[in-house]
C-alpha cells in the first residue's frame, strides 16, 4: 500500500526533516504545493483532503487553523504543534508511554506529536510516578539544554550569519525566564504530576541535540527509594522497546561527561540515571536529538503506526539537508 502523505508546513525546520526521511520510501507519496500556493487556504485545504495522512508543522494558530479545514472523515493527522498536546481528544504520540500507547496511536485519527523538551522529561517522570517511587505532587524541576535549531528558521539564523539582525555569538544562554515555556503544560499532563513543575529551557552554541536533567534529592521522596530503584523502574518500562533505552548503572558511573550531539541524526533516547547514593542525590538524564526523537523522527514513528508500517521504517538518519 502506498499513502498520500501531505506535510502542511514542510519549509520549516521540522518538516524539512521529516521530507527527508520520507522522500527516500516507496510506501509513501508526498503531496505538496508549490511555493506561490503554499500559504493560499483554499489550497491547504484542498491537498489536505486528498491526504490519507497530514502532518501539521505549523504555529498552533495555523495547526487549529488546518485541522478546521478538514471534510474527508478518512484523513488521519499528526499535529506537530502545541496545539493539541494537552488536549484529552487528542492521542499523545508517545508510543513508550505505556504498554497500550502504540495500540492507541495506531488506531487513531488526531494524534499529537510531543515537543522535544516534554518528551524527554516525560520519559524520565511518568514510569517513576506509575511505579510509586515519584510522587505526583513532588516539586520537578527540569534544566535542559538545546541546539538551537530547537528555535526554528529565525534562531538557526540568528546563530549561523553574523550579519543577521541579533546575531547571537554568546556560546550559552538561558531563556524562557519567565517561567512560562509552552511545553510545561504538556509535562504536567503526560507526565502526570499534579503540581506545575518548573522548566529552565537553554540553548547552546551547537545545531541540534539535547541533553534534560532532573534532579532529586532522594531523601525529599517517600521511602526513601535509592538510585537502583529509580534506574530498575525505567528500565522495566522500556524494557523491549527500541527508542527509548536505559544505560546500565555501571556505564553511567563510569561516564565522566555527556555529549549533547551524541545522539545526533536518531530517533534514539538514551535515559541515565546519575548517582551519590552516599549523599542522597541522584540526577536523572536524558539524551536525544531534538530534531529527531524530539521532533521529525517521532512524527515517522507515529505515521508508521497510524498507517500499519513497521515501526522502525525510514528512522535509519537521514542523508544532510542541502
Amino acid at each position: 500500500m502506498t499513502a498520500k502523505v501531505f506535510i502542511d508546513g514542510e519549509v520549516g525546520t521540522t518538516g524539512l526533516q521529516i521530507r527527508a526521511r520520507l522522500e527516500r520510501r516507496a510506501d509513501v507519496e508526498l503531496l505538496s504545493l508549490p511555493e506561490t500556493t503554499r500559504k493560499d487556504p483554499g489550497a491547504r485545504a484542498e491537498m489536505l483532503n486528498a491526504a490519507d495522512l497530514a502532518i501539521l508543522c505549523l504555529p498552533d494558530a495555523a495547526a487549529r487553523e488546518a485541522v478546521a479545514m478538514i471534510e474527508n472523515p478518512d484523513l488521519r493527522v499528526i499535529d506537530a504543534s502545541t496545539a493539541h498536546r494537552s488536549d484529552a481528544e487528542w492521542v499523545y504520540g508517545l508510543p513508550e508511554w505505556d504498554a497500550e500507547q502504540t495500540r492507541r496511536i495506531a488506531a487513531a485519527k488526531r494524534v499529537s506529536n510531543p515537543g522535544c523538551y516534554a518528551l524527554a522529561s516525560v520519559v524520565l517522570i511518568h514510569p517513576l510516578i506509575a511505579a510509586g517511587l515519584l510522587p505526583a505532587d513532588a516539586p520537578i524541576t527540569i534544566n535542559a539544554v538545546s541546539g538551537y535549531s530547537g528555535g526554528g528558521r529565525k534562531l538557526i539564523e540568528r546563530f549561523e550569519n553574523s550579519h543577521a539582525a541579533g546575531h547571537i555569538a554568546a556560546p550559552f544562554r538561558v531563556y524562557g525566564l519567565g517561567l512560562t515555556h509552552k511545553h510545561v503544560p504538556e509535562i504536567q499532563v503526560r507526565g502526570g504530576l499534579a503540581v506545575r513543575p518548573l522548566l529552565v529551557p537553554s540553548v547552546g552554541r551547537f545545531r541540534q541535540g539535547m541533553i534534560v536533567q532532573i534532579p532529586l534529592h532522594l531523601a525529599a521522596l517517600p521511602g526513601p527509594p535509592r538510585a537502583a530503584e529509580l534506574h530498575a523502574a525505567l528500565a522495566a518500562h522500556y524494557r523491549g522497546r527500541r527508542f527509548v533505552t536505559v544505560a546500565a548503572l555501571e556505564e553511567t558511573g563510569a561516564m565522566d561527561h555527556l555529549d549533547p550531539e551524541g545522539l545526533n541524526g536518531t530517533n534514539e533516547v538514551r535515559l541515565h540515571v546519575f548517582a551519590n547514593q552516599a549523599e542522597g542525590h541522584a540526577v536523572l538524564v536524558a539524551l536525544l536529538d531534538n530534531l529527531g526523537k524530539g521532533a521529525s523522527g517521532q512524527a515517522v514513528q507515529n505515521m508508521n503506526l497510524m498507517l500499519g508500517y513497521p515501526e522502525t521504517a525510514g528512522l535509519e538518519p537521514p542523508p544532510p539537508l542541502a
